[in-house]
């Protein structure tokens, strides 16, 4: 967890509240302007209150640059950044034809299967003239080809769960999932960083919604605990089912989940676990299955297991492994199932190819050496960044590495300057973030050589020291052997 500064948090305040006062000033002389100006159709409510686009108006389009910046090639560990202008003081961006060659610090491309790959890339051409790029049609319908059923088993097999299901989105793949697992009368306890989809998915489902302290095994089991003793609200009735819902390593945080006290809590008091590895599956453990190998915890002991293709396997989609008596069930009751388009056959082919790679079935080894790549570029990366004085959070393994920033000022500062520099970074903000904890997202790939990363450190240590971001003291450089001798 952050623990914030004192002075950093009244700095930030005092920023957001500079920000918010001067938003408000134009806002009330914008009424005078739009009072001559009747915008809206006689009769109708406006879509967009004042208050409720406040945001967006008067802090969002300030650094909008920020983000959302197109590219022009494959998300490699170098890719192209399409230059963008503005004449309206960033209220709209208009392309350009230029582009900018930068280093790719915020693709989720963690294995370096995104870019062209001597194994996955002619089999995916091959799908693609076969198949074509979509089947047209719901999995229930024409839309089940044999590469989806041969996916299906080898995702299984992957992750050591007895079957699975496939989506065509990840984010659809726990909104849509956690409302057919359980409904009105059931729990769902959920750590309090979980994503987005997560979250919406427990709201959709009708289930009461308990959130337990992030990464705390021990105040889950006193929400577990406190929610078995009281039943459900009113009749006081036992719960018809508990789920508890974690993340194998945690996007904004790189954190890891504390799996196996987790499980110990929720056998104890026989909750079902949930796990997302959206982030975990394909890049960490000693042959990629996440964060259950990595932690050495059974996959038995996980009752649901979700994944997205989206990360480690260069592709898109995701997907649900469990018992085949639960899949069975999500075939039959989840929309996402019956009424979406199935996965597109080319995206199916490049992740069973990508799995085949890191299982060695394509008869070579370049599987594990992804993996160890990543591995040491990742810890590699935050022992450096950590050594430079920024405040970084996340776990050893973890590709995923945040940036600590704070100050709203030093969000497009530190963006842009970066960009120029031919280093582009992902910055994260509200409502993605706590308002007083924005963030720089750095995700390391296997594809990234050292070079690159001692080019990305020496740009992001320039770019900290002009921005102000290095809230710890660095560590002195070591002093060499033979130097150190002559010391004595």
């Amino acid at each position: 967890m952050v623990r914030l500064p004192y002075t950093t948090a009244l700095t930030t305040l005092f920023s957001y509240g500079l920000l918010f006062a001067f938003g408000q000033l134009r806002d009330f002389f914008r009424k005078f302007v739009d009072w001559f100006k009747a915008k809206n159709i006689k009769g109708y409510a406006p879509i967009c209150l004042g208050l409720e686009d406040f945001y967006v108006r008067r802090l969002y389009l300030r650094i909008q640059d920020c983000f959302g910046r197109p590219i022009a090639s494959a998300p490699d560990s170098w890719f192209d950044v399409v230059e963008r202008t503005s004449n309206d003081n960033n209220k709209t961006l208009q392309c350009t034809s230029n582009t900018t060659r930068c280093l790719n610090l915020g693709s989720y491309n963690y294995l370096g299967f995104a870019a062209a790959d001597e194994y996955c890339t002619p089999r995916v051409i091959e799908s693609l003239k076969k198949y074509s790029a979509s089947t047209c049609s719901v999995r229930v319908d024409g839309g089940t080809t044999k590469l989806h059923a041969e996916l299906e088993e080898l995702a299984a097999r992957f992750v050591g769960k007895p079957a699975a299901i496939l989506f065509g989105m990840g984010y659809v793949t726990n909104s849509a999932i956690i409302p057919c697992l359980i409904g009105k009368g059931g729990l769902i306890i959920s750590d309090s960083l979980n994503h987005n989809s997560i979250v919406n998915g427990a709201r959709g489902s009708g289930a009461t919604v308990r959130v337990f302290q992030h990464n705390s095994p021990a105040h889950l089991e006193e929400v577990l605990r406190e929610q078995i003793a009281g039943g459900q609200p009113r009749t006081h009735r036992p719960w018809k089912k508990i789920i508890v819902i974690v993340e194998g390593i945690y996007s904004m945080e790189g954190e890891l989940c504390k799996l196996p006290e987790i499980i110990a809590v929720c056998k104890k008091y026989k909750a079902y676990t949930y796990l997302d590895e959206a982030h975990s599956i394909g890049a960490v453990g000693q042959s990629g299955r996440g964060v259950c190998e990595l932690l050495g915890v059974d996959p038995a002991d996980v009752d649901i297991m979700m994944g997205t293709f989206t990360k480690s396997f260069g592709s898109c989609g995701g997907y649900i492994a469990a018992s085949k008596e639960i899949i069975q069930h999500l075939k039959q009751s989840c929309p996402a199932h019956l009424y979406a388009t199935s996965m597109s056959p080319p995206a199916v082919q490049q992740v069973i190819s990508a799995i085949k790679v890191i299982l060695g079935e394509d008869g070579s080894n370049r599987g594990a050496q992804k993996l160890a790549r990543i591995r040491e570029n990742s810890n590699f990366f935050r022992s450096e960044l950590k050594k430079m004085g920024f405040e970084v959070l996340g776990d050893n393994d973890s590709p995923v590495m945040p940036i600590m920033l704070y100050n709203p000022a030093k969000i497009p500062a530190f963006s842009r300057e970066c960009l120029r520099q031919k280093v582009a970074v992902v910055t994260v903000a509200f409502p993605a973030t706590p308002l007083l904890l924005a963030r720089a997202r750095i995700c390391i790939s296997a594809s990234h050589t050292r070079e690159d990363l001692m080019k990305a450190l020496d740009v992001i240590s320039r770019v900290g020291d002009l921005v102000g971001i290095k809230y710890f003291a660095a560590e002195p450089p070591k002093i060499a052997e033979a130097d150190h001798d002559k010391l004595e």
